[in-house]
Order: C-alpha cells, then structure tokens, then sequence
C-alpha cells in the first residue's frame, strides 16, 4: 500500500525548463541504470564510456528539475529505467520510508516501511536513513540497519516482505548497505554486540546463510568492534569473492555459500568506505579515525596479513567517502581537511595532492574522464583524471551532500541535505 508521507509538509518539484530533456537520454538498458551504492560496479563510476554529465551548475544553470525530499536521509539514490529510489525518515527516527521519484521529478510511491518505537542515538553526521537501496527489474530492496529490511514491488508501491530481526547496537547509527548477487541480498551486521555477514533469499526474506566474523574480538573494547562498510562481489582467476571490510580486519567469502576464503587483521574499527578493486588486489580503508588504505591480493587463503598485503598509504586518507580508480590511479578526498590525492594503484606510490576545501562524506563519483568531489556545505570540486592535478569547475548548490550521486548517460542525479535534483546541460 502506498502511504502519504509526512502530510503536513509540503512537496515541490521546481522545473527549470529542459523539458524535452526529462526523458531518460537513448542507450543501452545497463547504461539507463544506477542499481546500487556507487553504482552498476560498485565502483563509483558510469558505465558509459561516452558519459558526459556537466562541469557547471548552480540552482539556475543546467538543472531539469529540483525535488524536495522531506524528512533526513543520506542514502544515495538507485535508478532502473524511469524510477529512482531513495530512503528517508523522520528527524526522530521513528518512521522510515522508501520514496520513488519518476525521472519527470514527479513521486510516485511514498511508502512507510517501518515504525520505530525507541530509535537508538545515533551520530550527528549520521541518519536513520544512510544504508541505500539496491534495485532490478520490477523490485527493489530496501535496509534500514537494526531497523528492518525490505522488498517493494516498484510498479506497484506494495511490500513484498519484511525483515525486523535482524537487530544490532550500531552505536552510530545504521550505514552498511545493501546489495544483490544472483537470488541473494548480502549485507553487513557489524555492531557492538553482533558482528556476521549475512544472506536473504531475495524472494523470500528467510536466512540463506550467515557467517559469524572470524577474527576474535574479546581484547578491544564493544566500540571498537563496529564497522559501516558495504560490500563488493567481484570475480579473480575464475573465483568469486565478496570483498568484506569490518572491524580489526577485512574479508573474503564465497557470496554463494558464506564461506570464508581468506582475512587481513588490522587495528581499525567504523570505517566506512566501499572497497575498490583492479587486477586481483582489493583496496580497503581501514578505520576511521587513523585511516589507512591497504592493497590486498585477492589470491590468498586463510589469514594472508603477512603474506599478501602489497602496500599501505597512511596520509589523508578518507574516513567516509569511498576512493573511486580510474585507468590505474586512485583518487580520495579526506573528510575534515578537504585534501584529494591521488595514488598510483601498482605501487601505492603518491601522484599528486591537492587542498580542495570542505568537509566530505559523499563519495567521489567518474565518468571516463572525470572526477566530481561532493562536500557537505553544497559545493562540488570538478577535475580531470590524470597524473597532474586540473580543476575543471566548482559549482554550489543551496544545501550539501551527504549522499552520493547517481549519473545515467549526461544525468547527474544529486540528492542534498533537502532535495533531489536532476542535473544536465
């Protein structure tokens, strides 16, 4: 059933003209899709080569249309064909809903997933709402951490089923996302008090496994044993992994069984950011106070921290948003100091850095040629890929981000603090 949200607050949808833009621009099915956090590889970036979102916008310049989101929520929006789907809350916590916005600008589906009789405290940089959506034809998934998890119908609006005992102490706040592999739903639940990875039959919502973590836990302290990392299904040499991060050590397991291939331990906990990966190595940020970036080969069985860690970077590194590689170079931006470096992805070696400014919890979002940089304050920092540092544009918006985008084709899809907006020449 579709559910009125919070009816005594006003939706808009402002339309700056385009008009003829509004529909999704000509391509290929995969290219008309943004499925999951950081997108169809997970990676951050666009799978069109010829991608071309602008370099310039302002609330005047090259926007098709702004819709105000009611309510707070930092999960990124997923888009399947002409839907896009988002989650959001009540400042208190205790209503969460799945919205879908039709790539008119126009809601469709305002639907209440669950009610929250004593939302735990959370982080103030945090939501209720952070953990984004994964979708595919005719259904979508949503999470809400200890809150509950569900399936829509996204023609219809109706829930499908529900999960709600899947409880933990985030301590912070719900964040680790949802994603898809074959008929299953993987996501983390790394608490204080818990901490397994674990599968749903995504027709059903029953357990198709769960996998406690491995790495014993009793000498740190309950905070220290919480992670909001999201993780990334990939393929090496013919075996397929799910690069894992959590507390004190990052993952690998069999997405199919829940087995455990192999672990690295290291001495962080809360980390957020998604792993990368390039030619069998994993890249994984570690904590989020002292955060480092370790390259992990993906060949290793059992525990590989002595054996199989190629290199670690200790300096700026994120603590929030994701890294995101393009043609062997990474590229991050630290949370509180604004400083973007780039690494050359073989050796761990510096490129170059460079102070942008701000305050960052989106992640960095590509195109085949370029970097977009979200702060917290409005502001997007544009710059061209490569072994020298080129800014491109800055652009500001009303209000920041706090989630990442989406881009389609020459769309950017960007949800602030208080909207969502469509963005293209």
């Amino acid at each position: 059933m579709t559910h009125t949200l919070f009816p005594n607050q006003i939706i808009r949808v402002i339309s700056l003209g385009l008009l003829g833009s509004i529909l999704a621009s000509p391509g290929s099915a995969a290219d008309q899709t943004w499925p999951q956090f950081r997108g169809p590889t997970g990676l951050g970036s666009a799978v069109a080569l010829d991608s071309n979102p602008p370099h310039r916008w302002s609330e005047q310049q090259n926007i098709a249309w702004k819709t105000t989101i009611p309510g707070s929520g930092w999960s990124s929006p997923v888009i399947w064909n002409d839907q896009v789907w988002l989650t959001t809350s009540q400042r208190d916590g205790q209503e969460v809903y799945a919205i879908c916005i039709g790539t008119d600008g126009k809601i469709k589906h305002q639907v209440k997933m669950f009610t929250v009789a004593k939302p735990e405290t959370k982080n103030a940089l945090n939501s209720y709402a952070s953990p984004s959506p994964t979708i595919e034809e005719g259904r979508v998934y949503v999470h809400f951490g200890t809150y509950g998890t569900a399936c829509l119908d996204t023609g219809s609006g109706k829930i499908l089923w529900k999960r709600t005992n899947l409880t933990l102490d985030h301590q912070e706040g719900p964040g680790s996302s949802i994603i898809l592999y074959q008929d299953l739903l993987l996501f983390h639940c790394d608490g204080r008090d818990v901490q397994y990875v674990i599968a749903l039959n995504k027709k059903t919502g029953e357990t198709a496994w769960k996998t406690k973590r491995s790495v014993d836990l009793s000498k740190v302290n309950d905070f220290q044993r919480k992670a909001f990392s999201t993780p990334l299904v990939v393929t090496f040499q013919g075996r397929t992994q799910m690069i894992s991060p959590a507390a004190q050590g990052c993952y690998s397991y069999d997405p199919e069984s829940g087995k455990e291939l192999w672990k690295v331990r290291y001495p962080g906990f809360s980390a957020v950011p998604r792993p990368i990966t390039r030619q069998g190595t994993a890249y994984v940020v570690t904590d989020f106070g002292k955060p480092e970036l370790w390259a992990v080969q993906m060949d290793g069985r059992g525990d590989v921290t002595d054996s199989h860690v190629r290199w670690k970077y200790k300096t700026s590194v994120s603590s929030t948003p994701s890294p995101v590689l393009i043609d062997g170079l990474i590229y991050f931006v630290s949370d509180k100091t604004g400083i973007v470096s780039c690494l050359d992805a073989s050796t761990g070696k510096l490129v170059w850095k460079q102070r942008i400014g701000g305050k960052f919890s989106a992640s960095p979002v590509a195109t085949a040629n370029t970097i977009y940089f979200f702060d917290r304050d409005g502001k997007t920092t544009v710059i061209a890929k490569g072994r020298q540092f080129k800014k491109l544009a800055v652009n500001q918006l009303d209000s920041g981000c706090m989630a990442s985008p989406a881009i389609i084709g020459d769309t950017l899809y960007l949800r602030t603090e208080t909207s969502l907006y469509r963005i293209q020449r």
